[in-house]
């Protein structure tokens, strides 16, 4: 996650896009909802462009607002999480794989790929061994 604010300035893509990527990574795996005062914190932007650009990521089921106002990512996070997952690598060729690799080893075994800083699970697979 990157906790720089979204530039207005930036030459290259769209601003607004940037924007709303921003409130995005502004969620951390430990958050389970957002303020919106903490999101602005978080991305530096005005409550007002978080509020507008909310209001479109929440028609694309990117983010919910809760009863009490706060913010969670959106189900069709999910979604594009999975179809990613998918394309990494083939779930029929890694599994098998990292299944014999757990049972001859009594691990546990983890498939991350890398992002820059950040490493995300794919695929996990339990020791059956206690």
């Amino acid at each position: 996650m990157k906790n720089t604010p979204a530039s207005p300035t930036s030459t290259e893509g769209v601003a607004a896009l940037d924007r709303a990527i921003a409130i995005l990574d502004a969620f951390t795996p430990a958050d389970r909802s957002l303020g919106l005062a903490e999101i602005a914190t978080r991305t530096g932007l005005y409550k007002s462009t978080i509020l507008r650009l909310a209001n479109s990521l929440m028609r694309g089921q990117l983010l919910e607002r809760l009863d009490d106002g706060r913010y969670r990512i959106g189900p069709a996070t999910f979604r594009l999480g999975a179809l990613y997952q998918r394309s990494v690598v083939a779930m029929d060729v890694l599994l098998p794989i990292m299944r014999d690799l757990s049972e001859r080893s009594w691990e546990s075994v983890a498939f991350y790929v890398r992002s820059g800083d950040v490493r995300t699970c794919l695929y996990r697979v339990e020791s059956k061994h206690p």
